[in-house]
C-alpha cells in the first residue's frame, strides 16, 4: 500500500533553519522514498510501512537532538505525488 504524507516542522528555537534542513536532509537519504520540499512543507511518498518507520525514526531523532518542535502531518492513502496525477 502506498502512502502520501505532508509534513510541516516548527522547531521551538530561534535559529530554526538548521533544525528543519537537517530533518529534510535525513529524509532525502532514504532513496526508496520520494521527497518533495517547498517553502511551506515537505511531502513524502512511498510504501506505507517504510514511510511510517522512517518518519517515526526521524521525528524521534529530531526531538532527541534538538528538543521541542511541532510536527503537523497529513496522511493520505495512495501515491499522490505530482508525477502520479
Amino acid at each position: 500500500m502506498q502512502l502520501s504524507v505532508e509534513i510541516s516542522k516548527y522547531p521551538l528555537h530561534q535559529d530554526y533553519i538548521p533544525f528543519i534542513k537537517g530533518f529534510i536532509d535525513r529524509l532525502n537519504e532514504h532513496t526508496e522514498l520520494k521527497v518533495l520540499t517547498n517553502t511551506m512543507s515537505t511531502q513524502v511518498f512511498g510504501e506505507y510501512d517504510l514511510v511510517m518507520n522512517v518518519l517515526s525514526q526521524e521525528i524521534k531523532r529530531s526531538y532527541q537532538e534538538f528538543g521541542k518542535a511541532i510536527f503537523v502531518c497529513k496522511f493520505i492513502s495512495g501515491d499522490l505525488s505530482p508525477e502520479q496525477e
